[in-house]
């Protein structure tokens, strides 16, 4: 099977299990699991979010999706628990679809790590 047809059919596994457990049943969207990723990642599931600390949240988990590829590094764990990364690697130019693409590939193996999906 084609990377594409593998990458489409684990992301379609992904979205469907996290929507049946947080959304019930309602399709969750790319932008929706990478903010589930960034509260796993904070580790602080039952609390209220600011508009500000939901931004943040997405940024943490961007930073953790794309720490395997290079682009990213884990930092330290600032005194209120938000985690920090650097820059290690500038992301290069890439088109929306391509970056819907990087995302999609991030999540399923950041899940797959995880041990969530297969």
């Amino acid at each position: 099977m084609a990377r594409d047809e593998v990458l489409k059919q684990r992301w379609g596994i992904l979205t469907q299990k996290l929507s049946q457990q947080f959304a019930d049943g309602d399709e969750l969207d790319l932008d929706a699991i990478i903010y589930l990723v960034g509260i796993q990642e904070k580790s602080e599931i039952h609390r209220k979010y600011s508009k500000d600390d939901k931004v943040n949240l997405m940024h943490i988990a961007i930073c953790r999706l794309l720490e395997p590829y290079g682009y990213y590094e884990f930092d330290y764990i600032d005194d209120k628990g938000w985690p920090h990364y650097k820059v290690v690697e500038m992301l290069p130019p890439l088109k929306a679809g391509e970056q819907s693409v990087l995302m999609k590939e991030a999540l399923v193996n950041y899940f797959v790590e995880k041990g969530y999906i297969d």
